[in-house]
């Protein structure tokens, strides 16, 4: 492996695959590395992905990608212990073309999107770690492999290899990450008869729908809960920032089994059977905590970059605009033959210039505010389901006297000046 490339990319995710997918089909030799016995059988998300910016890397994918359902459907769950606040959007507009987005099965989707990759000319290399980035003269010109003889040099590396990125860490790029800068999402994949999905979801044929969670899916952590729907499968997990797990001492499987159990989700998976059991870490630490994204000879891309919105439940978006922006960045780089931090760091203008960027300034305080103050998850979620109870409940009691009741049940003038100020400063971070 002693060839040289124009580029070397680590990681077969979103973010890696859509640089060297551009990379080769602007014509630039390139490598891509993946640990895994193939892309996507170590790669997890949810399972939404985003049409419009994978169409940005190719038209009209949806047309022949190994894809489940259009999201026609988009639901809200704010659970106490055995009720929930549901809110939602059905919009039958996204279930024609083009779509507005879809789930998918990493290990099929990214198989299918790296052999893309290959057809444009990128050389893929399964099984293979990446130890570290070869430095020459404080310049990334390669990286080592765990294979003998495995250095393998380039004039770019752009590192694509997940949450942790020791290889960024390594470099200077990034300290440590805490506990409350990442979370652990666990899910499940849970096979279901179609007819059933479709039935249970109010669905027709060819339509999708996704419900997040929140409140008592996650035991009041900071986190959200998820059910997709496939074609012939569910995919049901939950993430919480890693932080909350251990100060509550709760095993991230026994949260999997406490939303599968809930009252409210149970109905939705009963007599599914077990297909296949994930676990992966997600950057949380958002905008303050991105580190530094480019250098000599190197640029970090996706997860790597902590580039997550956890918000609005977005990271494949930013990971593939970003493996599409650093692309550029390197094409335009071997036109002028200059490598440079200087010359690369276009791709991080570029990158905070865009929506990505933008979205990740807009929240950039809201994980660390709502980890800082629980009572929105342990207390107002639980506050609003008891008020939503009572006001639907009828028992012979006016309204009237139901809203005194519920404006009562919030406690004295300082509990009531103390919500105030919490709903304010919760839409503060959010605005």
């Amino acid at each position: 492996m002693s060839e040289k490339f124009d580029c070397i990319v680590v990681g077969a995710g979103p973010a890696g695959i859509s640089c060297a997918y551009e990379l080769a089909k602007g014509g630039a030799t390139v490598l891509l590395i993946e640990r895994g016995e193939y892309p996507g059988s170590k790669n997890v998300m949810g399972g939404v992905l985003y049409r419009k910016m994978m169409e940005d890397i190719i038209p009209e994918f949806y047309k022949e990608a190994p894809l489940e359902r259009p999201i026609v459907e988009q639901r809200f769950m704010m659970m106490d212990k055995e009720s929930a606040i549901t809110v939602g959007y059905k919009g039958l507009e996204w279930g024609q073309e083009p779509y507005n987005n879809f789930t998918v099965l990493r290990a099929k989707f990214d198989q299918w999107f790296a052999d893309k990759a290959v057809e444009q000319g990128a050389i893929l290399i399964n099984e293979t770690v990446v130890l570290e980035c070869i430095v020459e003269n404080g310049k990334v010109v390669g990286v080592r492999t765990d294979r003998p003889g495995g250095d393998v040099y380039a004039d770019v590396v752009v590192l694509a290899d997940g949450v942790n990125s020791l290889l960024a860490q390594k470099l200077g790029f990034h300290k440590e990450y805490r506990p409350d800068e990442v979370a652990l999402a666990t899910m499940e994949v849970i096979k279901l008869d179609k007819k059933i999905i479709e039935d249970r979801f109010n669905l027709e044929e060819n339509q999708g729908c996704t419900i997040e969670l929140f409140g008592d899916a996650t035991k009041g952590i900071l986190g959200t809960g998820f059910v997709y729907t496939n074609k012939e499968s569910i995919n049901i997990g939950v993430g919480t920032l890693l932080s909350g797990l251990i100060k509550h001492k709760i095993r991230p499987y026994e949260l999997l089994e406490y939303v599968k159990n809930h009252p409210m989700i149970r109905p939705y998976i009963q007599g599914g059977e077990p297909q296949e059991y994930l676990a992966h870490l997600i950057p949380e630490g958002g905008y303050k905590s991105m580190g530094k994204i480019v250098g000599d000879g190197v640029i970090v891309i996706g997860d790597a970059s902590q580039l997550v919105n956890a918000i609005h439940r977005e990271g494949s978006n930013l990971a593939m605009t970003s493996g599409r922006l650093a692309a550029e960045t390197i094409l335009a780089a071997m036109e002028a033959e200059d490598f440079s931090e200087g010359m690369l760091d276009s791709y991080r203008v570029n990158l905070l210039n865009g929506f990505v960027g933008q979205d990740m300034k807009k929240y950039k305080d809201s994980t660390h505010h709502f980890d800082k103050f629980p009572q929105y998850f342990e207390q107002y979620i639980p506050m609003a389901n008891k008020a939503f109870s009572q006001m639907f409940t009828v028992d012979g009691t006016s309204k009237w006297q139901k809203q005194k009741n519920i404006i009562s049940s919030l406690g004295g003038a300082k509990d009531k000046m103390k919500l105030a100020r919490d709903m304010y400063k919760a839409w503060k971070v959010m605005k």
